[in-house]
């Protein structure tokens, strides 16, 4: 089985390719793009909701079934690399991998099956690729940002300094081990019922609350110094919502602000429908119907605790701060190498 890890790009006449995999709770990416002047071109994408962490929250190991699709998802994810003659390439597994007791093994048996390296990586790691990631969405006029990311199995937010025509910079993170996947699975049907959504959004509330008192971030908000930007499936699919697209479109969703109060609309008119309901809805679709209430109730958590009134929406996260990492790492000047006059 060819193996692809971190090896260093081929250089020739034209551009070489990159390739990045984020592998989460719920959901597996593959990004395959080439440098440019500015940022990078995609030339190939992949995505598929595997539920990796289907079950976790409830034995600590990852199931066989979760795994065999997951291995499914990737042995495409390692045909596309392989067709896009991708130079280097990081794969990267998060919070599922991170609790499951068989984390490791499933990872050496990715490996074997499928030839990728998945690399488990760290809540604060997590975080600081997909800040870097979402950076180009940023607005620097605003001394800071809050920056999350309601993945499957956590949540992850980044309190970030923002200097003029400077990378912004994470002054501090927070890794809740709250999901939309673990939340679904923990709470069922019942999630639907007035007094658990509420009990969902005090737990996270109870979560940000000693996070807000450290850095100050509700008196940053009541000075109008904040900007918010939220990167996840439910972020997104609010997007998509609000837009009443016919389909879910990532050119039109990427970079859109949602006001707060199209937020509570949105959330309040999801919550009365049942399943089928939701199932039925454009840019849901079957792989999130279960799981959009349990989202709305983080986002409504962190909508509350930090009333900023408006949202950017980020589709874009993990994949993209690993190419661009790559890609800079390529791009310096090697150790002890002379530039030419």
């Amino acid at each position: 089985m060819p193996q692809f890890g971190r090896s260093r790009a081929r250089h020739g006449p034209k551009a070489p390719s990159y390739a990045a995999i984020d592998l989460g709770t719920n959901n597996c990416r593959l990004l395959v793009a080439r440098p440019q002047r500015s940022g990078f071109r995609v030339v190939d994408s992949f995505s598929r909701i595997v539920r990796l962490g289907e079950g976790v929250a409830a034995t600590g190991r990852l199931s066989e079934a979760a795994m065999a699709r997951t291995i499914k998802a990737l042995r495409v994810c390692a045909g596309k690399v392989r067709q896009n003659g991708a130079g280097r390439m990081r794969s990267v597994a998060t919070e599922a991998c991170r609790i499951a007791v068989n984390g490791g093994d499933f990872l050496d048996r990715a490996r074997e099956e499928t030839g990728i390296e998945l690399e488990p990586i760290t809540a604060a790691e997590e975080a600081r690729l997909t800040l870097a990631g979402c950076a180009p969405l940023l607005d620097d006029s605003h001394e800071n940002a809050l920056v999350f990311d309601i993945g499957g199995g956590s949540t992850e937010l980044t309190w970030v300094e923002m200097s003029d025509g400077q990378p912004p910079t994470p002054l501090a993170t927070l890794s809740l081990p709250q999901g939309v996947v673990n939340l679904a699975e923990r709470y069922g049907q019942d999630l639907m019922a007035a007094e658990n959504y509420a009990e969902i959004i005090d737990l996270i509330d109870a979560g940000l609350a000693p996070f807000d008192a450290e850095h100050g971030i509700s008196a940053a908000i009541a000075r109008g110094r904040v900007q918010m930007l939220g990167t996840s499936g439910t972020v997104t699919t609010m997007g998509g919502l609000h837009l009443d697209l016919p389909r879910y479109d990532r050119s039109k969703v990427d970079g859109l602000d949602l006001e707060f109060e199209w937020i509570a609309d949105i959330t309040a008119r999801l919550v009365s429908m049942d399943y089928a309901d939701r199932l039925a809805m454009p840019c849901i679709g079957r792989g999130r119907a279960d799981l959009m209430v349990a989202g709305c109730a983080i986002l409504e958590a962190i909508c509350r605790r930090w009333p900023v009134g408006r949202l950017r929406a980020a589709d874009r996260g993990i994949r993209e701060g690993l190419l661009l990492a790559m890609m800079a790492d390529d791009a310096r000047p090697s150790p002890g190498r002379r530039e030419q006059a």
